[in-house]
């Protein structure tokens, strides 16, 4: 079993030496947990040390029976929570807000869906002829590629390229979808 011995942690009484010679885990999330609490001194949360059945140290911040609280030195508490709006009431709409009638809103409604589908078949089309051209990962080679690395320079770009353009029909095809 391979052991750690961390010698930059704070000292702090409720952790003694033990805590810095175990198993990676615990002294990675105890170096995580401590770290934090110096890289971000505004956020503030009650710290606890718990032990379990098994006599393994765990800093959280929830307090559970057996678990006692840890006093860090140097932080600064977190402002208030804001209050939020209540969820029960809905939006209202000024007076002089323009209205749509539903003829109106159906008609651009299929405006816009023709629009999409254009742009899909055109994306579909691209990517048709991107994957025709990257022949299963092998494309041919251009005369100005005398350079391997150019020609994997190239490829990878022809990857980054189909990728994007299966993004664009994955987007393309969710808006179609949300269109009432």
């Amino acid at each position: 079993m391979l052991y750690i011995r961390v010698k930059f942690l704070p000292y702090i009484p409720e952790l003694n030496d033990t805590m810095t010679m175990i198993p990676g885990f615990p002294v990675r999330s105890c170096v995580l947990a401590l770290s934090m609490l110096g890289a971000a001194p505004l956020a503030w949360a009650d710290i606890y040390l718990c032990v379990d059945a098994n006599g393994r140290r765990e800093l959280t911040d929830t307090s559970r029976p057996g678990c006692k609280p840890l006093t860090v030195p140097g932080t600064i508490p977190a402002p208030a929570a804001r209050k939020t709006v209540a969820a029960g009431k809905p939006a209202v709409t000024p007076d002089g807000f323009p209205k749509v009638d539903n003829a109106k809103q159906k008609e651009r409604d299929a405006n816009r869906r023709e629009i999409l589908e254009g742009e899909l078949r055109a994306e579909l089309n691209k990517l048709a002829e991107q994957k025709k051209e990257f022949n299963n990962g092998e494309p041919e080679r251009q005369g100005n590629e005398k350079n391997y690395a150019k020609y994997l320079e190239r490829v990878a770009q022809m990857k980054e390229s189909m990728s994007r353009t299966e993004k664009n029909i994955e987007m393309l095809n969710r808006e179609i979808a949300n269109i009432k």
